[in-house]
């Protein structure tokens, strides 16, 4: 059974060499090919493809939201492509919905292993990613408790950050209050302004 692929990738070059590259296993077939955002999420939600792959520069929060969005329609699994992995972004997609991820700068065989991967259902996260994700070092935090924080760093509200952590709003208030008192911060933007500083997100 072949696998349906849709590429996102806003750069041209970049988009047709994913898509060239795909389209020499006769295994996958590359339903689309799209340039923004919208038209990613258009295309998946018309046509369901099996895997989307999503080339990521490194900080773009709409992507990941873009990301996201496609892992939670039926029958659709996420695979980034990422340029540069912040900690934060590893952090974000290995606690979310998201399949996997890929360095650019890895090896054909390793992309195709990990759309294989993908579509039968695992995640695919290097082990040096996730590592570096996962530990925080001397951060008192829980892996949940730094997603939190890191919504709130980029002004989501409370019941922004419920809906994309699938948590009820008393949920991620708690989480606040909790965050505020284990850092003895004076209130949730001097924990985010303490966390930045310690490189935490």
């Amino acid at each position: 059974m072949g696998i349906d692929v849709m590429v996102f990738d806003d750069l041209h070059l970049s988009r047709s060499g994913l898509t060239a590259l795909l389209e020499q296993r006769a295994e996958i077939e590359v339903s689309g090919a799209v340039d923004s955002s919208l038209a990613a999420l258009e295309f998946a939600e018309v046509h369901r493809p099996d895997v989307a792959v999503i080339s990521f520069g490194g900080r773009d929060g709409e992507t990941l939201d873009i990301a996201e969005k496609i892992a939670g329609l039926p029958g659709c699994r996420t695979l980034l492509v990422a340029t540069v992995c912040p900690r934060s972004v590893v952090r974000r997609a290995f606690t979310g919905d998201i399949a996997g991820m890929v360095r650019r700068s890895a090896a054909p065989r390793r992309f195709f292993e990990a759309i294989h991967q993908v579509h039968q259902g695992e995640r695919v996260f290097d082990a040096e990613l996730t590592v570096a994700a996962v530990s925080n070092g001397d951060c008192p935090l829980s892996m949940r408790q730094l997603s939190v924080l890191e919504y709130l760093s980029a002004g989501d509200t409370v019941a922004e950050i419920s809906a994309r952590l699938f948590l009820s709003e008393g949920t991620v208030r708690n989480y606040i209050s909790a965050m505020v008192a284990k850092l003895g911060a004076r209130n949730r933007i001097d924990a985010v302004r303490m966390a930045r500083d310690a490189h935490w997100i």
